[in-house]
């Protein structure tokens, strides 16, 4: 089922748009299938609803989209049915969405969407075996121990190594400080792994300090800290709705650092009532821009936009990706979609495990995956400038 990605795109894309798009909220689509004979359940979880939502929601767009395109693509085909389940980035909720997806058949798991709630699905998919690929779930933990966990997105560990290699090569006489969530594991990871390679070439963190909860609106005592340091390069390896909060009272205080964040920053854009020009001149680790000028990335952003109003963000890219790549994998399990779940699972690990690739939106060439679960695919660093992604 390889095929010229951009190809591919342009023939879809040309069909696709007969299709009703949601655009955010949970539920599922067809293509006008459902109970048909050769249909495969496809299960999303992600907060679709509370702090965390624009990830949640621009994942169930960029999955809805890819699942759209296929069905409409390749009518006589496997046909698609996407379900995405709301978490509200909880844990627990994500646990009870993952068992009511079961009920309902779901056969194999995008999902989930962070990385706290994936760690505790993916135990319980492990059990089941459950085959499962996450968009956007980037902890170490969600794939350790877990043979039929893979990521599409990069590791903690590996953002954190490349950020602190990017910093010392190419601002070598920086300040650095660093502010992060120490009670989220995507967070902290990242954090531990750029403090060990930053020293490992002889930097210095000036200033590091750390909040417990994403929901915190008051960051004086962090961000005076970083001031008495003279920080003016400020490290962020955290959400974007916190992150907007530092940016909006630093420039309150008259203070005025760099920042660099990861893919937790993506989204700081498009998030309400935050002014974009605080954004202004930050970096940011994420492997998709909606301005890039390649061919698959314009038919995929001018498809969604049409579909959802708005250009996509890197989590959208994702879980489109995502949707594709589970599609062509499973095609070359020679698997019928009435297979059991746990032998579609054996067999998409053993796909995974042998080489397969796929040449998505969210790497410049051909991405593939270890049997530890993680991905193979070159990274990429943004500048914010005119509310726009300029590849560095």
């Amino acid at each position: 089922m390889k095929k010229n990605w951009t190809k591919f795109l342009v023939v879809a894309l040309s069909v696709m748009m007969v299709f009703a798009m949601t655009a955010c909220g949970g539920g599922s689509s067809d293509g006008g299938s459902e109970g048909g004979d050769n249909v495969l359940h496809l299960g999303g979880i992600g907060p679709l609803t509370g702090p965390a939502a624009l990830y949640g929601v621009a994942v169930n767009n960029g999955a809805q989209l890819a699942v759209d395109e296929i069905n409409a693509a390749n009518p006589d085909g496997v046909q698609l049915v996407w379900d995405m389940q709301d978490d509200e980035h909880d844990a627990e909720k994500s646990v009870n969405a993952y068992n009511k997806l079961m009920d309902d058949g779901m056969q194999i798991l995008i999902g989930t969407v962070t990385s706290a709630p994936c760690t505790a699905v993916a135990a319980e998919a492990y059990e089941n075996r459950t085959f499962v690929l996450t968009p956007s779930a980037s902890a170490a933990a969600v794939v350790e121990g877990n043979d039929n966990v893979y990521q599409l997105c990069f590791q903690d560990p590996q953002q954190g190594q490349i950020a602190a290699d990017y910093i010392a090569e190419n601002y070598p006489d920086a300040v650095v400080g660093a502010i992060y969530n120490n009670a989220d594991n995507y967070s902290t990871g990242i954090y531990d792994a750029f403090k060990a390679e930053f020293e490992a070439k002889g930097k210095t963190v000036a200033a590091a300090e750390a909040f417990a909860d994403d929901a915190n609106a008051d960051f004086s005592a962090q961000l005076n800290s970083m001031k008495n340091a003279n920080v003016d390069l400020i490290f962020l390896p955290i959400y974007y709705t916190p992150a907007s909060n530092i940016m909006k009272q630093a420039s309150d205080m008259g203070y005025a650092p760099k920042y660099f964040g990861c893919d937790g920053l993506d989204g700081i854009l498009a998030l309400e009532g935050f002014d974009t020009a605080l954004a202004e001149g930050s970096l940011l680790l994420t492997p998709f821009s909606a301005d890039a000028e390649d061919d698959a990335t314009k038919a995929f952003v001018d498809a969604y936009q049409k579909a959802y109003g708005e250009k996509p963000i890197q989590f959208a890219a994702d879980a489109y990706d995502c949707v594709y790549a589970v599609y062509e994998a499973f095609g070359k399990t020679g698997l019928g979609t009435d297979a059991s779940m746990e032998d579609i699972c054996e067999a998409m690990i053993e796909q995974f495990n042998g080489g397969f690739s796929i040449t998505g939106l969210t790497a410049s060439g051909e991405m593939k995956w270890e049997s530890t679960g993680v991905v193979d695919k070159a990274p990429k660093i943004y500048l914010i400038q005119d509310g726009k992604y300029v590849e560095q």
